[in-house]
């Protein structure tokens, strides 16, 4: 079974790929499928966001698509830069320049709990749709740390590793992830949904 992920990055095609090509699906990037659909995700949540990006390839490939729409959650700033997280400071900050930003703007706060979420969705061209939600509780580091990962990566710390997500191993890191946890549970979604699909 092909799935085409609707993302141009290809970390996140990487990780689906790690994932759920345990399952015998094969997950192709948008270009694979000779499409290239731009969607404005104007959601105000990520389940929303993730649904138009999937439905906007699904419809515009005929196959299946999935998408992750994702972000980190700090609490003492509301939720922000939750949605916005990869607009976060708008346009023409690159990942430094956001989570620099993000830093100042949590300076002499002493509630540094945050949070990672995703959420996936895949739309099927019959009209299905599977969703499933990860979450990544941790804390937000007093400056970047790590070369890995991407993003926000730098500044998450996870007390009981003692590391950032960028200071992790790719399998320390999908083990405990809001991603990894969101494809987990996809992953029995989608083989459910499969099994009694091909009955």
């Amino acid at each position: 079974m092909k799935i085409v992920l609707a993302s141009k990055n290809t970390h996140k095609l990487e990780e689906l790929q790690a994932i759920l090509g345990a399952q015998g699906v094969e997950v192709i990037l948008e270009a694979q499928a000779g499409v290239d659909v731009d969607v404005e995700e104007t959601g105000t949540t990520f389940e929303e966001n993730s649904l138009l990006k999937a439905r906007a390839v699904m419809e515009a490939s005929g196959l299946p698509a999935i998408a992750d729409d994702s972000g980190l959650c700090v609490d003492a700033l509301q939720g922000a830069p939750g949605v916005y997280s990869a607009r976060y400071g708008g346009e023409g900050l690159d990942d430094v320049g956001r989570y620099t930003l993000l830093l100042n703007n949590m300076r002499g706060q002493l509630d540094r709990r945050a949070k990672f979420v995703s959420v996936i969705t895949c739309c099927f061209p019959n009209g299905d749709v599977l969703t499933a939600r990860g979450e990544c509780p941790g804390t937000l580091a007093y400056a970047p740390k790590g070369e890995g990962g991407f993003g926000y990566d730098p500044i998450f710390y996870l007390p009981a590793f003692k590391k950032t997500f960028a200071q992790m191993t790719a399998q320390e890191k999908n083990t405990v992830s809001h991603r990894g946890r969101a494809l987990a549970a996809f992953g029995e979604k989608l083989a459910a949904y499969l099994a009694a699909h091909n009955g």
